[in-house]
C-alpha cells in the first residue's frame, strides 16, 4: 500500500515538472520580444563616401643652410607667422666677410693693375711713334747719301723694339684685364657666400617646428625651421578603391575632426590621387577645408564625409535595420505581431540611411531587437514593439 502512494507522488510530481517545462518552452518560444520599430516613408536620400586622413599643408619648406658653419640666432619660434622675405635665422660670417674684404682688396689691387699697364702701354705707344719718326727721317738721309747705313740699321732696330714693348704692353693689358674679371666673379661669389649666412623666408606663412638653438654646428640638409603656407591647408584622406567612380573635384564635403567631434566643417574635393596603395587598396583624396578650428595642428586626425550623389523621394531605411544572411541584404518586417525576413535591394548609402531599390514599400513597418536583449531575432517570431 505504501509502495502504490510513492508511486502516486513520483508520478504527479512528474507530471508537474513536465507541465512546467512544456510552459517554459511555450513561454520562451511563443512570448512576443521587445523590438524597436521603424515605418519605411519617401524621403531624400545624400550619398556620402567616408575617408580617414590628417591634416596637411600643401606647401611646407624646411629652412636648411647651404653652407656649414655655426648657428649664430634664430629669431622665430614654434607657432610664429612670417612674411615673405623676413629675417628666420643667421649664420655666424666672421670668416666670410673676412674673405669678402680680401676679394675686394684683390679686385682693387687688379684695377690698379690696369691703369698702370695703360699707362706703360701709352708710353710704349709714343715710343713708337718716336721710332717710326726716327726710322724714316734716317731712311730719307741715307737715301741722299746724308746718313750712313749703320745709322739706319740702328734705328730700325729701335723700331722694332718699340713695336715689341707696345705688343708686350697690350698683352699685358689683356692679362690685367682677365685678372680684374677674375677678382670681381670671386667677389661675387664671396659675397653669395656670405648671403648664405641669412636663412630668409621663402613666403609668408607659420612655424610648425623649431629644429635647433644657436651655439651648434649645422650642414646643408639639416633641419632648423619647419615651414607651411597656410593659405592652402587640407585634409589628405585615404578612400576606398570602390569609391573612386563615385568621386569628383568640387564635391561637398562634411568635415570631422577627432578633436571636435560634434562638430562638421565645410569643405570640398581639390584633387584626386592616382595611385592606390596596392596593400590597403586605398587611394588619396585632397580635401580643401573652408575654415579651420581654433586650435588646430598639422597631422591631426579627421574624418570627411564627401557627398557623392543624391536622390529625391526614394525609400530608405537607417543602416542599423539592415541584416545579411548567405551573403544577401534584408530586414525584418512586422507582419500583423510576427517578425518575417524579406530580402532587399540597396541603392545609395547615406550618412545613416541607405536607400532600398526592392523588397519594401511606403508604410511597411521594419524591425530589430531592442539593444539589450542578446538573442538574434529569428523568422516568424512574435514581436512587440516598444
Amino acid at each position: 500500500m505504501l509502495k502504490k502512494q510513492l508511486s502516486a507522488r513520483h508520478l504527479i510530481w512528474l507530471i508537474v515538472a513536465v507541465i512546467v517545462l512544456l510552459f517554459a518552452v511555450y513561454w520562451l518560444k511563443f512570448k512576443p520580444v521587445p523590438v524597436i520599430a521603424h515605418t519605411v516613408a519617401n524621403g531624400d536620400l545624400y550619398g556620402e563616401v567616408m575617408g580617414t586622413g590628417t591634416l596637411e599643408a600643401r606647401v611646407k619648406t624646411t629652412i636648411s643652410p647651404r653652407i656649414q658653419e655655426r648657428l649664430a640666432e634664430v629669431f622665430f619660434d614654434q607657432g610664429d607667422t612670417v612674411k615673405t622675405g623676413q629675417l628666420l635665422a643667421r649664420l655666424d660670417d666672421a670668416e666670410l666677410k673676412q674673405q669678402v674684404a680680401v676679394a675686394q682688396a684683390t679686385l682693387a689691387a687688379a684695377s690698379t693693375t690696369v691703369t698702370r699697364v695703360r699707362t706703360d702701354e701709352a708710353r710704349a705707344r709714343a715710343v713708337l711713334q718716336q721710332a717710326r719718326l726716327q726710322h724714316k727721317r734716317l731712311a730719307e738721309l741715307v737715301s741722299g747719301k746724308a746718313a750712313s747705313q749703320e745709322e739706319l740699321d740702328k734705328a730700325t732696330e729701335t723700331l722694332h723694339i718699340a713695336e715689341a714693348d707696345l705688343n708686350r704692353s697690350r698683352s699685358v693689358i689683356v692679362e690685367a684685364r682677365s685678372q680684374i674679371i677674375n677678382a670681381e666673379n670671386n667677389l661675387q661669389l664671396r659675397r653669395e657666400q656670405l648671403a648664405f649666412t641669412e636663412l630668409r623666408s621663402p613666403y609668408e606663412g607659420l612655424i610648425v617646428r623649431r629644429d635647433r638653438d644657436p651655439g651648434g654646428i649645422v650642414v646643408p640638409g639639416s633641419s632648423i625651421l619647419q615651414l607651411i603656407n597656410t593659405k592652402e591647408i587640407w585634409i589628405s584622406a585615404w578612400v576606398d578603391e570602390t569609391s573612386i567612380a563615385a568621386l569628383a573635384v568640387g564635391q561637398p564635403v562634411r568635415v570631422v575632426f577627432r578633436s571636435e567631434a560634434t562638430r562638421n566643417y565645410s569643405g570640398t574635393v581639390a584633387r584626386l590621387g592616382r595611385e592606390a596603395d596596392r596593400e590597403t587598396r586605398e587611394f588619396l583624396v585632397d580635401v580643401r577645408v573652408q575654415q579651420l578650428p581654433v586650435n588646430w595642428a598639422v597631422g591631426q586626425r579627421a574624418e570627411v564625409y564627401i557627398e557623392s550623389g543624391h536622390k529625391s523621394a526614394v525609400i530608405a531605411i537607417p543602416q542599423k535595420f539592415l541584416l545579411w544572411r548567405g551573403g544577401e541584404p534584408g530586414v525584418f518586417v512586422n507582419y500583423n505581431g510576427r517578425a518575417l525576413w524579406r530580402s532587399i535591394a540597396l541603392g545609395l548609402y547615406g550618412q545613416q540611411d541607405i536607400e532600398v531599390t526592392k523588397g519594401l514599400s511606403a508604410s511597411d513597418q521594419i524591425v530589430m531587437l531592442s539593444e539589450t536583449l542578446k538573442q538574434p531575432l529569428e523568422d516568424g517570431q512574435a514581436i512587440s514593439v516598444q
